[in-house]
């Protein structure tokens, strides 16, 4: 019996994730999402400057708390709280950094400095 929750339970969480991760999932939407949006992308710092035409960005969202895993040896951001600005449309907030980061169903847009760090973003789903 207790094998069968088990596997039960980790249907029901199989589930979950898919569904959280449809292209049609606006972030605005749920509590919990996750998605990778593909296009520009680029970092800056000190020692580095990474950009690519062809780059991702996999998204995941707790609450309105967002975290940015970014490919080709660009730095995570994570830790970015966000707000809706209307029906679609997400812009951080209170975060220990500058600049904008929008996000809905289809696009990503970063624009964002924290510590003398600088990511940058322009992708579709």
């Amino acid at each position: 019996m207790r094998a069968m929750l088990k596997i039960t339970g980790i249907l029901l969480l199989f589930a979950f994730v898919i569904s959280a991760c449809s292209k049609d999932t606006d972030p605005a939407d749920v509590d919990v999402f996750a998605g990778t949006f593909r296009g520009k992308i680029a970092y800056r710092d000190a020692e580095k400057n990474i950009s690519q035409d062809n780059g991702s960005v996999f998204v995941t969202k707790i609450d309105t708390r967002y975290n940015f895993r970014f490919s080709d040896g660009i730095p995570d951001l994570t830790g970015v709280d966000f707000q809706q600005k209307d029906d679609n449309t997400l812009v951080s907030v209170g975060s220990d950094g500058t600049g904008m980061i929008t996000i809905n169903k289809d696009k990503l847009v970063i624009g964002f400095t924290r510590s003398g760090r600088t990511w940058t973003a322009d992708c579709g789903r």
